[in-house]
């Protein structure tokens, strides 16, 4: 298999440990997959190989990208690179990408949602009740879930590391099963001033 026709663009995030490699055709159906070290990735060929590359300290597989977090300052532009050699050899070698044994610890959603629920009433939204702000969840497809940011969030500056770094942190420590997060807030209608779209 000529795996060097694989069309992969790199897009560095909003925070510049993150970059998101996105492909033509899916990497894996259903629910998304996480892995937080090398050690989780035994039989799953696509985070071992990305793993493999240094530098890496988490990986988020959904759909047609994978999200990679790196544990350094290194260049995307260089680290991209080992990354997309990676992904096509990961192709080439027609092993699982991602292993069945991991695939089968995803609970239903249904079982998600309930801890999400809990975990957004309990401990998230009291958090950030000071700053006039909440976290509503709003859907679970497979292990993604999708929120919403209302009152003080909504059009606020601050509100992609409000909920990378702490509404997610706290989700991912309470729920290690969660796939992807999506912020579904439309940031730009909100009434905070000092909000423009593009930050």
């Amino acid at each position: 298999m000529d795996t060097t026709q694989i069309k992969i663009i790199a897009e560095p995030q909003t925070l510049p440990e993150n970059c998101r490699f996105t492909l033509e055709n899916p990497l894996l159906e259903g629910p998304s997959v996480r892995f937080s070290s090398g050690e989780e990735t035994k039989g799953s060929a696509l985070a071992e190989k990305i793993f493999a590359c240094g530098n890496v300290q988490g990986i988020l597989i959904a759909g047609n990208s994978v999200t990679v977090t790196q544990n350094g300052t290194e260049d995307w532009r260089m680290l991209g690179k080992k990354i997309g050699a990676a992904i096509r050899e990961a192709i080439s070698e027609r092993k699982p990408l991602v292993s069945k044994e991991v695939l089968s610890k995803i609970p239903e959603s249904s079982k998600i949602q309930a801890k999400v629920v809990e975990v957004i009433q309990n401990q998230i939204n009291p958090a950030i009740a000071s700053h006039g702000g909440y976290i509503e969840l709003l859907e679970v497809k497979n292990n993604d879930i999708y929120v919403k940011m209302g009152g003080g969030c909504h059009g606020c500056a601050m509100s992609s590391a409000t909920l990378k770094q702490g509404v997610e942190q706290t989700l991912r420590k309470e729920i290690p099963e969660i796939g992807a997060i999506y912020d579904t807030t439309d940031h730009a209608s909100g009434a905070n001033p000092y909000y423009s779209p593009g930050k």
